[in-house]
């Protein structure tokens, strides 16, 4: 006797279809796993064998194969234990095989048929919904998650037992509770921060058009600081990007099985990342640090001691917004929509421009070549953050995280309505059309920008990019055309306001 029922294999952040056929058949006694398997797959024929004596079931001493199809697609994990094992009980007639015909099926099996949870499961949740599947059996605590897609009738059981009680109609349908969000981490504040006050205008204004931001500074004098206080200030996620946010994370194993992530990523990995580490790929391809801070940010430490490597491979994803991994002949696309976000030293002392510097020539030079200038070019601000002044140090905060974050808020407000028929979310992710019919400029800030340009201080894209700025700058000022002062603070916050002046002269 055969059956057939549906399962997933996880292919980047999405999950492609996978049809698990038993056929239990006369012979020596055998089972083979068939499919383009990798080692997990391969090894779940013992477990499935014990989950299946341990739950009181009958193991058939026949032939038994099992093809998991289509065969070109690489399945990798644990996850297929449970749709053989139940794939083998319908076969066999010891569980009805009707109620398998719209149901798919994910989950790890134990030697004792305990249902264990598996990454991915909101991605295969989507799926199962968008290719016509009516409900979802898997590990309970995953139920929560795979219940964000609301049109999904999701089962649970915790043991293989329970869920052929579940498939025979003897039990009700478990479903989790409704989606809720998870609970956010208390953020550091903008109060704690004194002086600073270009570094923190330069703070809003990333956040508000999701700008990629640059911080040059001695040791110590609050670039880190900044950084980590950004998502406080940042606007809060709309639900297409938390269940973005939240599918990302449940690939990467990052998701404990909750409700919807609703705090914004922020990602700060270490100086010694591997060029995969950073914009994903590996043996087996897995989600990077720019894609898991997808929606959110990527803050990068002390950046002039990241191995060149890790940096050039920041580049494309920095500019399309996503990175194609290829891997034996197939393509995973992973997401890489964050704000970079980065602090340097200006000399290997650390004190560069200071009586303090001890760096010869050849010490800055070396230093300059760690960051090459079309990975400088992505970046929109570039800000000095200075040694702040004792007097700054005993002063008021300049601004709180709530004052800022209303400013965020309302200009994240104007961009959604002016982007809501394109593709782009924030002014940062305009495209030189979006850029030529949002970003109007007036004649007097084209004469601005134009002399700039024309002295070979900015490139195509870099000019490109001080419009976006200036466009986030109106926005803050509630001003819907682009007016000088605009394009000067943004060509300022690129270093280039000496440029910008005679330009205006």
């Amino acid at each position: 006797m055969n059956t057939a029922l549906t399962t997933f294999a996880l292919h980047g952040i999405d999950a492609r279809v996978v049809t698990v056929e038993v056929d239990v058949s006369r012979g020596l006694p055998n089972f083979v796993i068939v499919g383009l398997g990798d080692r997990a797959v391969r090894e779940a024929r013992e477990r499935v064998r014990a989950a299946i004596l341990n739950s009181g079931f009958e193991f058939p001493q026949k032939r038994i194969v099992v093809n998991l199809a289509p065969a070109h697609v690489r399945k990798v994990g644990a996850s297929f234990d449970l749709p053989i094992a139940c794939g083998i009980l319908a076969a066999s007639a010891q569980i009805p095989a009707t109620d398998l015909a719209r149901t798919a099926v994910f989950g790890e099996l134990s030697l004792t048929g305990e249902v264990r949870p598996c990454a991915g499961t909101l991605a295969v949740a989507e799926a199962a919904h968008r290719v016509g599947i009516d409900a979802l059996l898997l590990a309970p605590e995953r139920v929560e998650e795979a219940a964000l897609i609301e049109e999904l009738e999701v089962r649970g059981a915790g043991d293989l037992a329970g869920i052929a009680e579940v498939l025979r109609g003897d039990r009700s349908d478990v479903r989790g509770p409704a989606p809720r969000e998870a609970p956010r981490a208390e953020l550091p504040d903008l109060a704690d921060v004194r002086g600073q006050h270009e570094a923190l205008e330069a703070l809003v204004i990333a956040a508000a058009g999701g700008h990629n931001l640059l911080m040059s500074g001695p040791p110590g004098a609050g670039k880190t600081m900044l950084a980590r206080r950004l998502p406080s200030i940042m606007a809060p996620m709309t639900r297409g990007e938390a269940i973005e946010v939240t599918r990302i994370h449940s690939v990467a194993g990052l998701h404990s099985g909750g409700g919807l992530v609703a705090a914004r990523p922020f990602r700060a990995p270490h100086h010694m990342i591997s060029p995969s580490g950073l914009a994903g790929g590996g043996a087996t391809p897995r989600p990077g640090e720019a894609c898991l801070a997808h929606n959110g940010v990527l803050f990068l430490d002390e950046l002039s001691e990241f191995p060149r490597s890790s940096l050039e491979a920041l580049r494309q994803p920095l500019e399309d917004g996503r990175v194609a991994i290829v891997r034996g002949q197939q393509s995973a696309i992973y997401p890489t929509q964050a704000m970079l976000v980065a602090a340097t030293n200006p000399c290997p002392c650390g004190h560069g421009g200071t009586r303090r510097c001890q760096c010869t020539e050849a010490d800055l030079a070396r230093h300059r070549r760690r960051l090459s200038g079309p990975l400088l070019d992505r970046i929109d601000l570039l800000v000095v953050v200075e040694r702040p002044s004792s007097a700054a140090l005993r002063g008021q905060p300049a601004m709180t995280s709530a004052q800022a974050r209303d400013r965020v808020v309302a200009a994240r407000e104007r961009q959604r309505g002016r982007l809501a028929d394109t593709a782009a979310r924030t002014n940062a992710q305009m495209d030189a059309a979006l850029v030529r019919r949002f970003a109007a400029l007036s004649p007097k800030a084209e004469r601005v920008l134009s002399g700039a340009y024309d002295q070979g201080r900015l490139s195509a894209r870099g000019r490109d990019r001080v419009v976006r700025v200036a466009r986030t700058i109106a926005d803050l000022a509630a001003r819907e055309r682009i007016a000088p002062a605009d394009v000067l603070k943004a060509l300022g916050l690129r270093q280039e306001i000496g440029v910008a002046h005679e330009g205006a002269a």
